[in-house]
């Protein structure tokens, strides 16, 4: 197995040459590593030249430090605390004369050399300070501008790419052409968009990326003595408005993905995030012309069934079989600022696990999904509940309706799916599923949308019991309920609302002084009962 992704540095890359690098030049050719050989990776950025013994005030991260020992030649009992110092301020080196001023270094300084992985350095006493500073600084800027110019090249053909409409797709290939590695995009979720590169690198790195899991590791800036050997694995973030939306992932089996090359890996996600982008914006616009079209469609106001099966077709959509409407629509009580678009990408998802070629679109506070009628509706509404409900608090209920054969049918389906939606949502609360043939008698209540009716039939058969205005009332209407459900068995219900018999008698008694003889009358029994379901279903 490999070893997981390690990210990439989110602080500014070091171009410069190595401490190994540096002892290759011309007039260090003589020069002797005297300890701190585990530190030749260390990046030399500049050079400094130690005058006065309190150079720690002005020595600077990634400086070779430069010594005749002078200053240190009255007090060599500091040399010994001097390479923690030096370590701890992110030097790269120090580089000395040895036998002019300091005969030698102390052991302690050595060890603690060794064990800092802190290069100390013998300088040959033929060579003057200014050749090594000519010199090595010459290379230093030739080097900068090589990345600099090689950053320059990555960055014209990668902006190439969105200039002539490329994906992630070309993204990965331009990057992988660059830096000869395997290169991967992968979305916030942890699933790979695309991939370029020698095809036994790109297995590896797609099994690391599957075992690193969906989380991008945090960012971490390197400490300033870190070293400058490749890697096998680099991670970048792709962020664009503030959002995260993902990794490029790069990876050498022979770890040869230098610090230089993160720059460009950064730029690749800067030009991955502008494809993202502008993908996110394309799918809003086709979002919503499917949604439109959609509505339209079970609106009634898309046109003939034949246009409406081609155009149909045309985002992948089978309206020609027999189908179920789906209905998921928001409970109140939900934020409906970031909820909305959750509920669109749960169900999207879940009709596409289920039914590929099913339509799915979201409205302003629903989502509707047209499906095969084989499909078990049920199980598409309980994925996507799973998948929503990763991020509560909202909630939705889901209606379903009767089996549609054809496209001029869908209308009707829809409106039988919403009356399910809402119905299921007021007799069994929010994230109700109710299918439309399971609402019983509460399906023909629905059909009465003249609400003024409803309300003077249940005022004029329940009376003062219609109102929660008073607590006996609204106590007295609970034991009228659970009388009519156990088709007024008094034991039955003396022992439901745990009261004596005798004190069930006496309210059987006070609520036929309210509302009539319904114990004998089965017909007044019946307008009870469809009044007391339409105040629990319309909530008045």
């Amino acid at each position: 197995m490999e070893p997981p992704v390690r990210p990439a540095s989110t602080g500014t890359i070091i171009h410069g040459l190595s401490v190994g690098e540096v002892l290759g030049v011309s007039t260090l050719a003589q020069a002797r590593l005297i300890a701190g050989g585990s530190g030749l990776g260390r990046i030399v950025q500049r050079l400094n030249v130690m005058e006065v013994p309190d150079v720690l005030a002005w020595v600077k991260p990634h400086e070779l430090l430069l010594t005749t020992g002078y200053p240190l030649r009255n007090t060599p009992q500091s040399l010994g605390r001097l390479v923690a110092d030096l370590d701890e301020r992110g030097l790269a080196a120090l580089a000395i004369k040895l036998g002019r001023y300091v005969d030698e270094l102390p052991d302690e300084m050595v060890e603690q050399a060794d064990r800092l992985g802190f290069p100390l350095i013998q300088l040959p006493d033929d060579v003057g300070f200014d050749d090594i500073l000519n010199q090595v600084l010459t290379d230093i800027l030739n080097r900068q501008a090589a990345v600099l110019a090689r950053g320059e090249e990555a960055h014209r053909a990668l902006v190439q790419v969105v200039l002539a409409g490329g994906g992630l797709d070309e993204v990965t290939e331009g990057v992988a052409g660059l830096l000869a590695v395997a290169v991967a995009a992968v979305d916030g979720a942890g699933r790979v968009l695309a991939t370029a590169g020698p095809p036994d690198d790109v297995t590896a790195l797609r099994e690391s990326i599957a075992s690193d899991g969906p989380a991008v590791p945090p960012q971490a800036v390197p400490p300033a003595n870190a070293q400058a050997g490749g890697r096998d694995f680099v991670s970048v973030p792709v962020v664009a408005g503030g959002h995260h939306h993902g990794r490029i992932v790069a990876y050498s089996p022979s770890g040869a993905i230098r610090d230089t090359d993160v720059g460009i890996l950064e730029r690749a996600a800067t030009v991955a995030a502008l494809v993202v982008t502008r993908q996110e914006a394309v799918n809003a616009v086709e979002s919503k012309y499917r949604a439109d079209f959609l509505r339209d469609v079970l609106t009634g106001r898309a046109g003939s069934p034949e246009r409406v099966t081609a155009r149909a077709r045309a985002f992948g959509w089978d309206l020609e079989r027999p189908v179920t409407v789906l209905v998921a629509e928001l409970d109140p009580d939900g934020d409906e600022r970031t909820a909305q678009d959750r509920l669109v990408t749960s169900w999207t998802a879940a009709t596409r696990r289920h039914d590929p070629r099913g339509a799915v679109a979201g409205f302003s506070h629903e989502v509707v999904a047209v499906l095969d009628a084989r499909v078990d509706a049920a199980r598409v509404a309980k994925d996507a509940a799973s998948a929503f409900s990763d991020t509560p608090p909202a909630t939705f209920s889901t209606g379903t309706s009767r089996p549609s054969p054809g496209v001029a049918t869908l209308p009707e389906a829809y409106a039988q799916a919403l009356k399910a939606a809402r119905v299921g949502r007021q007799l069994h609360g929010p994230g109700a599923v109710a299918h439309f043939d399971q609402l019983g008698v509460y399906r023909l209540l629905s059909l009465v949308n003249d609400t003024a009716e409803l309300h003077a039939f249940v005022r004029e058969t329940l009376g003062p019991l219609a109102t929660d205005d008073d607590a006996e009332h609204a106590d007295l209407r609970r034991t009228l309920q659970v009388l009519l459900e156990t088709n007024l068995n008094v034991a039955e219900t003396a022992r439901r609302l745990h009261f004596h018999y005798n004190t069930l008698r006496y309210r059987i008694g006070k609520l036929e002084r309210l509302l009539g003889n319904f114990t004998d009358d089965p017909h007044l029994r019946l307008n009870l009962t469809l009044a007391l379901h339409v105040l629990r279903m319309r909530g008045i």
